[in-house]
């Protein structure tokens, strides 16, 4: 499926010419030319053009990334509005997503079955048993009762011994685990997760589409010139409305939201990096960063450099709207955390675990979400590989580690973690990765997970017990240690409804 990704052609200059050739074919130091909408064939070097990439696929990063010259683009990624020329450097098994095809298959190679419990017990008690039964055949031959009273005996040891409880002490909690697990939304791949998942000490959580929602969204309206607020996105998207570009989008959708009248935009013009102007009404407008503001020569005011100030340290993107030449307001665009991202994250450390947050974003990004969502430690600007190093470390210091995340750079993560959580929205690279898929795209469903787990080897180990506390007790009166001073023996019969009603009291436990 990682392979599938690949595009099957690029288009390369060979002659003077643009020609499709298979993507296998194409060597390093060739010219390859995308055009909007298309797939990144090969890792290289862009030595013309602009454009917007969407690397979230690889690096996690939310926010598609500008592209100029001399800016490395990745195999596998999207291009989005513009066309660019790059030089080829790295193709076939030397490209980034290559190196995660490698990463997921050692990272899954490297892990070692859970032996389980039961199995551990019945693998001593069986032949333990079996000795005992020969005792009591040969004690009782031995005082003289007599062929047939030693094999009643014998027969009754091993009958009410018989492991039919702690056979199904596991397999029964685990199936009731699985169902209830299912009903919630979230699915185990098999037995030995319960075990694992409750023994977890630490949980890594993916930044993008796992803590937060995964798309830019308008967070702040700041306005400047007394129009209030509808107004000031009205405007922004009414020149919004002619671009493709993800944070135009939020704009949109944010105009949309209140209900605003989008105006008729004229002479409209993309500048790349910096944002757009237009025509709004006679109104001439500018839309961007501050780099095009100190394009347009417009000044920003103290009270504009403080708002953008602070929505630069919650980790939010400032985008500029002036008219005719003033600053008009500020609209901040973030990708927003999931509304119950912040108590899940509570719950989890409430049960013993360190949450950690792993992402590609920016360092100012992830400071700002992790504060919001109440995350202590984080590691920030994190490409695919290292979120697998991240793991590895984690687990060369002992630790029992979790990790949840949705997109195919988390996949070599996933693998690598102890208990691999993918979010079922997500990529099916991370969902094949996991040990867990959450159906919903919600954290709340890790800590119910978690709960359940627990309950699950809770159960276990209460159904292990008592199929053992049974047989500690049968087993004696079966061997008849009680006949001797009390004539009391247990016949075959009653051992029998004796094992029965031990198997009962497991399932009815489970």
């Amino acid at each position: 499926r990682l392979m599938k990704l690949r595009p099957k052609t690029a288009s390369v200059e060979r002659n003077g010419n643009v020609e499709a050739i298979d993507v296998d074919m194409v060597v390093p130091g060739d010219i390859v030319f995308v055009r909007p909408g298309e797939k990144v064939p090969v890792d290289g070097e862009v030595i013309s053009g602009f454009s917007s990439v969407d690397e979230s696929m690889l690096t996690g990063e939310s926010m598609p990334v500008d592209k100029r010259e001399g800016d490395r683009v990745y195999g596998a990624t999207v291009n989005l509005n513009g066309s660019f020329r790059f030089k080829a450097l790295k193709v076939g098994k030397d490209t980034m997503l290559a190196g995660i095809i490698r990463l997921v298959e050692e990272a899954q190679g490297a892990k070692a079955p859970i032996q389980k419990l039961a199995d551990r017990v019945a693998g001593v008690f069986v032949p333990v048993v079996i000795g005992i039964a020969l005792v009591t055949f040969a004690g009782w031959l031995i005082t003289g009762q007599g062929f047939t009273f030693a094999l009643l005996n014998f027969i009754s040891v091993l009958i009410i011994a018989c492991p039919c409880a702690l056979g199904l002490a596991t397999p029964t909690a685990i199936m009731v685990g699985t169902g209830r697990a299912a009903e919630k939304g979230v699915i185990f791949r098999g037995g030995d997760v319960f075990e694992l998942s409750a023994r977890v000490d630490t949980i890594v959580l993916d930044k993008t589409g796992t803590i937060t929602e995964g798309r830019p969204r308008v967070t702040d309206v700041i306005d400047l010139s007394g129009a209030g607020g509808d107004a000031l996105v009205g405007l922004a998207a009414s020149v919004e409305s002619h671009s493709e570009h993800p944070v135009a989008k939020a704009v949109m959708e944010e105009g949309t939201r209140r209900g605003a009248v989008l105006r008729p935009a004229v002479a409209f013009e993309a500048k790349p990096g910096f944002g757009a102007t237009a025509d709004v009404s006679g109104v001439k407008v500018a839309i961007g960063n501050a780099r095009l503001m100190s394009e347009e020569n417009i000044e920003a005011s103290d009270a504009a450099s403080a708002a953008s100030s602070r929505l630069s340290g919650e980790g939010k993107t400032a985008i500029y709207v002036a008219k005719d030449g003033r600053l008009a307001g500020i609209i901040g665009v973030a990708d927003s955390i999931k509304p119950d991202s912040g108590w899940a994250i509570r719950e989890l450390k409430r049960m013993g675990l360190e949450v950690i947050m792993l992402t590609g974003d920016s360092e100012a990004v992830a400071r700002a979400v992790a504060e919001k969502a109440g995350i202590d430690r984080f590691v920030a600007e994190v490409l695919p590989d290292g979120k697998e190093k991240a793991i590895a470390e984690l687990k060369a210091e002992g630790r029992v580690v979790a990790m949840v995340g949705d997109g195919i750079n988390d996949a070599p993560a996933l693998a690598r973690a102890d208990i691999g959580i993918a979010i079922g929205t997500g990529s099916d690279i991370a969902v094949e990765a996991s040990d867990m898929t959450l159906v919903k795209s919600s954290l709340a469903d890790v800590v119910i997970s978690f709960r359940i787990a627990r309950s699950t080897l809770r159960v276990i180990k209460q159904n292990l017990f008592w199929a053992f506390f049974y047989n500690v007790i049968g087993i004696p009166l079966a061997a008849g240690v009680l006949y001797p001073a009390y004539g009391i023996l247990l016949k075959p019969v009653m051992a029998a409804a004796a094992m029965a009603l031990s198997s009962v009291s497991v399932v009815t436990n489970s």
